[in-house]
Formats: structure tokens, sequence, C-alpha cells
């Protein structure tokens, strides 16, 4: 059986799971797993240095002209003949979505069988880890991969309970300029981490915040996690947020609780991406109780904001 991920988060679980093995082509922006696959899906920003900004905007321009911004190499797919393709609905920005898969698979000689994974909330995440692993007939490879994660997750939970942790009133911002909130399965990361996020939209769509909505919301604790950006990347544009009137004024920044954090621990739904994110999130929120180590460390760093106040 071959397969071909044209999902990122598909593409990560598939390794995870260890079923690589079936997979013959991926994405440009695939995991680091995958980077000997063959790249199938291309992006006109693939390689671009464009701001927060200048993305917006390019997305926007797309959108309106019914564009995508994602083309497929016809001639490696039809060479690959994949038996399944797996492929998402949730964002035109981050992934070419399955109507754009639908064309690229209409030319094609052998006709695959799409599966499409459109997760809204955490459960959701988990159980497209489950319909990865039907598809190749090793449902039960996929049990045992949720076990171990979920085992971390309630850890955390019981941890928060034994130290009678409140809960921490925070944002998560997955873009910059313009911000956008955060939504489907990040507040419940958030959740599970110790925390609430009141400007999130759970199981829907991040929408742009207006600025003077999150001064007068006030977090606790800021974590700033732009789809697609790494920590260096969202340094270059912190500028965009401290020149803002009232960031001072922001209780996270007087109590140096903004952090910046890798964006596929969030925006990247594979399972255990998002376990990792809730891993990170809980020593952000309580670091009196949760302690950063090993590849968790790595993952986000506290902006100090104590020199701009």
């Amino acid at each position: 059986m071959k397969v071909v991920s044209f999902l990122p988060a598909a593409t990560k679980m598939i390794y995870d799971m260890g079923l690589q093995d079936y997979l013959y082509g991926v994405t440009f922006e695939c995991p680091q797993e995958a980077a000997d696959q063959p790249k199938i899906v291309r992006c006109i920003l693939e390689g671009k240095n464009y701001s927060s900004i200048e993305i917006d905007r390019i997305f926007s321009a797309s959108k309106a002209q019914g564009k995508s911004l994602y083309w497929v190499d016809d001639a490696l797919l039809e060479s690959i003949a994949p038996d399944i393709v797996f492929t998402q609905d949730i964002c035109e920005v981050c992934n070419i979505d399955t109507v754009c898969t639908e064309t690229a698979v209409m030319k094609l000689s052998k006709q695959p069988t799409l599966v499409p994974l459109s997760p809204n909330n955490l459960q959701d995440v988990f159980e497209c880890a489950i319909t990865i692993a039907r598809a190749l007939g090793k449902e039960e490879v996929a049990f045992n991969y949720l076990a171990g994660l979920q085992q971390k997750t309630d850890q955390i939970l019981d941890q928060l309970r034994a130290n009678k942790s409140p809960l921490k009133r925070v944002m998560l911002m997955e873009w910059i300029e313009p911000v956008y909130n955060c939504g489907h399965w990040i507040p419940f990361q958030i959740a599970v981490a110790g925390g609430v996020d009141m400007l999130s939209n759970p199981a829907g769509d991040s929408i742009v915040t207006p600025w003077e909505k999150i001064v007068k919301y006030n977090p606790e604790v800021l974590v700033i996690a732009p789809c697609g950006f790494d920590q260096k990347r969202s340094l270059e544009e912190m500028s965009l947020l401290t020149a803002k009137a009232g960031w001072n004024d922001l209780e996270a920044v007087k109590n140096n609780q903004v952090y910046i954090a890798d964006f596929d621990m969030f925006t990247q739904p594979s399972v255990g991406t998002l376990v990792a994110g809730i891993e990170a999130l809980a020593c952000m929120f309580h670091p009196e109780v949760f302690k950063a180590d090993g590849l968790i460390a790595k993952k986000f760093v506290k902006f100090n904001t104590s020199i701009l106040v």
C-alpha cells in the first residue's frame, strides 16, 4: 500500500506510530523525520521571508481571487500512484485543502482514496490518529500510541489537582499582525495545562482580535506562537506587539510572564506535538509545579519584558 500525506500533522503521526514504510510522498513543510521523502505539495510562500503583515495580505488577496497558495507536482503524484491520500479542510493558509487535492487527484490514471482529517477539538485529533492507522490496517498501533500520550495528560491533571493550582487567565496568539486569538483544539490544550483563555474560540476558527479587547482582558500569561513560526522567527516581530499602546500595562508584561513558543506544539495538530504543547503550557502557567526539561525546555522561551517596562 502506498500513502501520500498532504498534511504535516498526518505525516508526524505516521512516523510517531512507526508506519512510515507506507509513506511515499509529503508536503514541503512536513516535519524533519520526512526530510528525505518526495515533496509533492509546494507553496508560493516557500523559501520567502515575508512579514506577518505581508503573509496576511497575500492570503487575503489570494482568497478574494479564489486562488490557492498551494500547488501539486502532478507528474510526481502520477508516478507514485498512491492508494491513499491524507488531506484536510481546516485551514486554507496552513495546508492544501481537500478541494485542491481533489482537483489534482482527478487527473491521475489511478484514483486513490482521499482521507480528510479535519479535527475541531483535542479529542478529534486523538481520533485522527486512529483514522490514519485504521486506513493502513494497523488500528491497534494507534491505541498503543494514544495510551502513552493520554497518560502524560492525566499526570498533568493529577498534579494540578494535588497542588490545588488555580486556573491562570491566559491568552495564546496564533498570529502577530493582525493579532489572531487561538481556536480549534488549542483552548482545550490550555484547559488541560491549567489555564483559561476567554478570548479563544474553542472548536472554531481563530479570528482577528482587536488589541483594545486584549488590553481590557489583561491576561496573566501571554503565549505567542504564530502559525508556521519558530521562536527565532517570532522574536523578529515582537516589536509589533511591544510598540502597541497599553503593552506595558498588561499583567503578563508587568510580571514577566510573556512566552514565545514554537508553532508546531499548537497549530500542527498531531497528537504527540499537541501533548508536548500541553506539557510546555503547564510549565508556563504553573512553573512552581512543572519544570521544563529535555525537548520541552527547548520548545519555548520567556520573553524578557522587564527591560521594556
